[in-house]
């Protein structure tokens, strides 16, 4: 300001003289004083008075704008937690430092990804290929009764991973969907019946959040309404609490068999991994499905819970708020906001 002192006593925007090429030569060489003039006000005061209903009608105009995006933002968001826990964590401003760490993530999963594949594929113990394909049949109910029985353990484990693409179902829809990408998660949840969490991952390295919003009327349709109902959640959870009671109970020497498998065979060694891969991920979309209800004030404490296999997250998906519970916004609400 100084400077601008030294080159003109009257500076106001409607004084373009400054404004030209010639400008930051005569800043450059200008020389501030050691004691400048004080301005005198007077001068201003017509350009003041100018300026007063400018900036006023400036404030106005800042405010309306303001009142508009803040309708924008509501609309927008369609669903939102009545606890004020902090609402939905994800930002879709798509800033450069978020992008490199979503790049970062993708990058570690899909060599998680690769590294296990390779393994499965090449480096899994793979002793008993004909017994892996008998226990697949009697598994499946291709073979009849012929005298031998299933391991406890193993038969636990079977069933219970037919339970996990479930709860993965509940979990991502809708709360996992990807609003910045334009993959789809049902295909990756339709495999993971066969697949388990090697068809789940590469969705994980795809998935760019924030969650797309949730119209009124999806949530009475299907799938959602089977996979919001607690009659469905109450099933999974009792089904899973049998399963892991069954290979709880079953003995030592049952245990001690089932880990002889596992080094051996290649189908229960992946098997195990896979289950191991699922409890492990569980927890996280445990945590973001908390936070996209906005229900992280009174579920955050299932979030640790839901690091017990299975349990956890079936507590969880059978304890949270349903999405019909949550407020929304209707039409007729916005337009008189």
């Amino acid at each position: 300001m100084l400077l601008l002192y030294k080159l003109n006593p009257i500076l106001s925007c409607s004084y373009p003289s400054l404004l030209n090429a010639k400008t930051p030569t005569l800043l450059h060489k200008a020389r501030v004083p050691l004691h400048p003039k004080i301005l005198d006000p007077q001068k201003f005061s017509s350009v003041a008075r100018s300026l007063v209903p400018m900036k006023r009608s400036s404030i106005k105009s800042l405010k309306l704008d303001t009142q508009i995006q803040e309708k924008e933002d509501e609309v927008r968001v369609s669903k939102g937690g009545d606890d004020g826990g902090g609402g939905n964590k994800w930002n879709d401003d798509g800033g450069g430092g978020n992008n490199w760490n979503d790049w970062v993530t993708s990058g570690l999963l899909f060599g998680l990804w690769a590294g296990l594949m390779y393994y499965v594929f090449q480096l899994a113990p793979n002793q008993t290929p004909y017994r892996d394909m008998y226990f697949l049949q009697k598994l499946l109910k291709l073979r009849g009764d012929d005298g031998f029985a299933m391991n406890e353990v193993l038969v636990a484990l079977w069933y219970i991973m037919g339970l996990w693409p479930l709860l993965y179902s509940m979990l991502l829809l809708p709360t996992g969907r990807s609003s910045r990408s334009k993959v789809p998660v049902w295909p990756f949840l339709v495999f993971s019946f066969f697949g388990g969490a090697y068809a789940l991952i590469p969705y994980f390295v795809l998935w760019k959040p924030p969650p797309p919003p949730i119209e009124e009327e999806e949530i009475s349709k299907w799938p959602l309404n089977f996979l919001e109902s607690r009659i469905t959640a109450a099933i999974a959870l009792g089904a899973g609490l049998g399963l892991i009671g069954y290979a709880a109970l079953a003995g030592g020497d049952a245990w001690k068999e089932f880990f002889q498998y596992f080094k051996e065979s290649k189908f229960i060694h992946a098997t195990t991994i896979d289950f191991t891969l699922l409890s492990t991920f569980a927890p996280f979309w445990v945590y973001n499905d908390v936070t996209a209800r906005g229900w992280t004030s009174k579920g955050s404490w299932l979030v640790p819970v839901a690091l017990i296999p299975f349990v956890g997250p079936a507590l969880y998906i059978l304890l949270r708020p349903s999405l019909s519970s949550l407020p929304t916004r209707s039409t007729s609400t916005d337009e008189e906001t």
